[in-house]
């Protein structure tokens, strides 16, 4: 199913030269009435799966409406960009959501491409969360350029976890500590319980009817859904299961390949999303030098086009079991103690922010501040800077805008 919007050249875009889908495609329900649900489709303009996904979700809705406890919106991230039918005019919009960036969307009069994108879609997301009295939740859907299946990335903390193991695909942590400026991060960092769905290849049909599976099993684990549409939902979440071709419910990244500014960078061709890989096995040619594998382990999302700065993720399995313990541990609040164990010191006094030293700390890896709910902000020489993930038990919920 293709959108219904004009094709035409990235060259010298502008909204007046394109047929523009409506930023709102659908918005459903009462916010005084329960949790709200965000759905995001074409952040980037080459993904259509999510806005054709929306579109057909919300037809449905208005052809056999169920019941709900709360609202649902649908929103188009870049407009323009999925018109032309590239991942972006100007800059990557899933990179835009940083604090100085804002301020400069908000106070600028005069905006162009992914700025006036970034301005009206913020203005969108902040009547949401002022119209909001109980949780928000979003569900970003993006796909790939090479093939693959169906699978979610969300920042670990628990309630986000909750919501992604809903969706009954593989999970994948720790993309959210090599990406800077995501959107999800930005609706995080508010209160807003996130996951982002990758629903397949850019061009596989399928791909539309995962993402639509998605919104609909979103919209029962964030709790909108009220007695009716529970049908719609289980077929929804049987399809994605089917979908996961067998593969573990958990993944962790051992590896991002970013790509230099301006770098030639070519993936070998044939190579698809959570194929097995070899150390030392060649992947792709950046700048006429051979481009190997780092390590063993699983291949994700092998860039298949021009745009884009991320060449491939390596990613591992990783027991399930653990999901329970950094549970338990978090239960516990043991970042009230963490700055006991040496060459831990807390950044802010709480124990929300750390700096370890790596010298000192050397018996102590990430995965165990992982477990404990930490997040990897930065690396400065000998040091390792980590925040912990916010979680339901901390009242986490929607914050002002600044």
């Amino acid at each position: 199913m293709e959108p219904n919007v004009s094709r035409v050249s990235p060259s010298g875009l502008s909204a007046q030269t394109l047929e523009l889908p409506s930023r709102v495609v659908g918005r459903v329900g009462d916010p005084s009435s329960g949790p709200t649900l965000i759905v995001f489709g074409a952040i980037h303009g080459n993904e259509p799966s999510g806005y054709e996904a929306m579109r057909s979700f919300f037809a449905s809705l208005a052809e056999n409406p169920v019941s709900l406890r709360g609202s649902v919106v649908g929103l188009v991230g870049n407009r323009q960009a999925l018109a032309a039918g590239v991942r972006f005019l100007d800059e990557d919009l899933n990179r835009m959501w940083l604090a100085e960036r804002l301020v400069h969307v908000r106070s600028s009069e005069e905006l162009t491409g992914e700025l006036e994108e970034a301005r009206e879609l913020d203005r969108e997301i902040e009547n949401i969360l002022a119209s909001a009295t109980d949780r928000v939740y979003a569900l970003d859907i993006h796909s790939t350029s090479g093939p693959g299946p169906a699978f979610s990335v969300f920042d670990d903390s628990l309630v986000n976890r909750e919501f992604a193991l809903e969706l009954e695909v593989p999970m994948v942590l720790g993309i959210e500590e090599e990406l800077e400026g995501t959107l999800l991060d930005y609706l995080y960092s508010r209160g807003v319980h996130t996951t982002g769905f990758e629903a397949g290849q850019h061009e596989d049909g399928q791909s539309i009817e995962r993402a639509k599976a998605a919104i609909w099993v979103a919209l029962r684990a964030s709790g909108v859904l009220g007695r009716s549409g529970q049908n719609e939902v289980d077929a929804a979440s049987r399809s994605l299961a089917l979908s996961r071709e067998g593969l573990p419910t958990l993944f962790e990244v051992r590896h991002r390949h970013a790509i230099p500014p301006d770098a030639d960078f070519r993936m070998h061709r044939g190579l698809v999303g959570f194929q097995r890989v070899l150390r030392g096995e060649e992947l792709a040619v950046e700048n006429e030098a051979l481009v190997r594998a780092p390590e063993a382990g699983l291949l994700l999302m092998p860039l298949y086009q021009t745009q884009g700065e991320d060449g491939f993720f390596i990613i591992r399995p990783v027991r399930t079991m653990w999901l329970g313990v950094s549970a338990h541990l978090r239960h516990w609040r043991l970042e009230r103690f963490v700055h006991l164990l040496p060459g831990v010191r807390r950044i802010d006094g709480t124990g929300l922010e750390i700096r370890v030293d790596r010298r000192v700390a050397r018996w102590l890896p990430l995965d165990f501040f992982h477990l404990l709910g930490y997040r990897r902000i930065a690396e400065v020489g000998r040091h390792l800077f980590l925040r912990r993930r916010a979680d339901d038990l901390d009242g986490h919920g929607p914050t002002p805008v600044s």
